[in-house]
């Protein structure tokens, strides 16, 4: 069904850090794709003339002092009052044409989260082989882990509704954000959808602020903490089960020697073995009470989730809230 996008109030939210080469054409390509919708572009801390090319492509600009793109998105998301929120890169390397069509999937659906899978147009160049590694990577375990299947889960270029926005936390300081957003569609169980996209070199003169190995041990440990907090039976059980095996190891001769000769020769090790079976216990008794505040915690942000409608119910919702 054809979605007449100037019935809803839409915001186009662009983080930027030094990004003056590519974000006059990242707004104006965003303003000719949808002519109605309004472009935000959050400026952190840039040194450069980010700040004026976005402002004379007609952005509105916003600051963010505090670095990193989980806190810009923090802040746009708790300013920014819309119906549909569309999240793309200041870098220009997502094309801004596929907007409507992603628009008119989240309100069809309806859904809450479209994601914008990656399909690299230039193979030789644009996707590092180690950023495609350790995003295919990424995908397995968090789709093991939470239980719902994503192809692209650190991807940049999503389109949301108002309810994933105004009951999204937004505990994240820098580029772990992305995983943040898709623990939480999968955590909720949010009906969410994907969107093929096409995915292209920054251009000449634009520099990537990504780095391959020390943001990925941070997304890597996003996605323990969220396991921590989100699975804390699973996480706090993992380690109760290590505890409990090198108890066994430890102890298990002990109790042999002592059954063949009726001595304890080895005391430390006895009591070594003790003290790794009590931290497996309390280990495991963590786990249970984290599961029942989890339960908790989750059933309260889905009862505010509930409070707001879906995309097809919110036309000119925002502007009475605002």
């Amino acid at each position: 069904m054809t979605v007449d996008l100037s019935a809803y109030k839409i915001a186009a939210i662009v983080p930027c850090h030094n990004e003056e080469v590519t974000v006059r054409k990242v707004v104006t390509d965003l303003k000719s794709a949808v002519p109605s919708m309004d472009v935000y572009v959050y400026n952190n801390n840039s040194s450069d003339r980010t700040v004026e090319e976005a402002i004379s492509a007609g952005a509105i600009v916003r600051h963010e002092e505090r670095p990193g793109k989980g806190n810009v998105v923090r802040r746009a998301f708790a300013d920014v009052e819309a119906d549909i929120y569309v999240m793309v890169d200041g870098d220009d390397t997502y094309e801004a044409s596929h907007v409507p069509a992603m628009i008119e999937m989240l309100v069809n659906g309806p859904y809450d989260h479209i994601l914008g899978v990656r399909r690299d147009t230039n193979p030789e160049s644009s996707y590092r082989a180690g950023h495609e590694f350790g995003n295919r990577m990424f995908n397995v375990i968090t789709s093991k882990l939470f239980g719902t299947e994503v192809s692209d889960m650190l991807s940049g270029y999503r389109v949301f509704s108002r309810r994933f926005v105004k009951s999204f936390p937004a505990v994240s300081k820098r580029f772990e954000i992305e995983t943040e957003l898709t623990i939480h569609m999968m955590s909720l169980r949010l009906p969410c959808a994907e969107y093929s996209i096409d995915f292209r070199d920054r251009p000449e003169g634009s520099e990537s602020k990504l780095s391959t190995v020390s943001d990925g041990f941070k997304i890597l440990g996003t996605i323990a903490q969220m396991m921590r907090h989100e699975r804390p039976n699973l996480f706090y059980g993992s380690l109760a089960l290590l505890m409990v095996i090198a108890s066994l190891v430890c102890g298990v001769p002990v109790i042999v020697e002592f059954m063949n000769t009726g001595l304890v020769p080895r005391f430390p090790t006895a009591l070594l073995a003790v003290a790794l079976m009590i931290i497996a216990a309390i280990f495991a008794t963590v786990g249970i009470i984290g599961d029942a505040l989890r339960r908790v915690r989750r059933e309260s942000a889905r009862l505010h989730y509930l409070e707001l409608l879906p995309p097809n119910k919110t036309v000119g919702l925002s502007e009475s809230s605002s």
